[in-house]
């Protein structure tokens, strides 16, 4: 696992995209077992108070849970999962809806784009 990290965004929400990433795209599906803490630590060549950090922000969020003595796993909840990815869609599109706004382009020039992009791809 490597992560380019932004200096501008705290190191644990990085880390809490990445992995929400993992799970959306299915390199990590549901049940299968996360690193631990000095594991991905180690190989982020990070603090592991800040791994900790976000660990119990996905453990709030409910997409790892902790089974006492053998580590953290991804929710077995698709209805979660298909939460998350439908959340990151929506930051994905605000951002793109923003910056083409900024630019000058109306609601409906922005759509052309869109549609003339997917007929395209």
């Amino acid at each position: 696992m490597s992560i380019e990290f932004d200096n501008n965004l705290p190191i644990y929400l990085q880390i809490m995209t990445y992995l929400k990433k993992e799970i959306i795209i299915g390199k990590l599906q549901p049940g299968d077992k996360i690193p631990s803490v000095r594991e991905l630590a180690s190989e982020l060549q990070i603090n592991p108070n800040t791994v900790q950090r976000t660990f119990q922000e996905l453990e709030r969020e409910g997409i790892v849970e902790t089974r006492r003595g053998l580590g953290r796993y991804v929710t077995s909840e698709e209805s979660k999962i298909m939460a998350i990815k439908k959340e990151m869609a929506g930051d994905l599109l605000e951002r793109f809806i923003r910056g083409m706004q900024e630019l000058g382009f109306k609601d409906q020039d922005i759509i052309s784009i869109v549609e003339d992009a997917v007929k395209q791809s």
